[in-house]
């Protein structure tokens, strides 16, 4: 059975989502990207794939409101926030 590059993509998104070292973002990052990755845009893909690339400890923080996150970051922050009910 042959997949397309972009369900590869997504279907790799979602495993780095639910697989992170930090059970508190497995839990916040992995119902996120089960319901809404597959309605991202391209660009907003590529900015679910940077925050994937950070550090746990500081995606907690800043997904919570505990610490200001990048700019860089910031919508796709509120957006998971939002969904998820966490702080921000």
């Amino acid at each position: 059975m042959n997949i397309s590059p972009a369900e590869a993509r997504l279907k790799k998104l979602r495993m780095r989502s639910w697989r992170r070292g930090m059970k508190e973002m497995d839990l916040i990052l992995g119902p996120y990207a089960d319901a809404h990755i597959a309605e991202l845009s391209a660009a907003d893909l590529d900015s679910y794939e940077q925050l994937l690339d950070e550090n746990d400890q500081d995606l907690y923080l800043w997904v919570t409101g505990a610490k200001d996150c990048p700019e860089r970051l910031s919508l796709m922050l509120d957006q998971i926030a939002r969904a998820s009910g966490v702080g921000r």
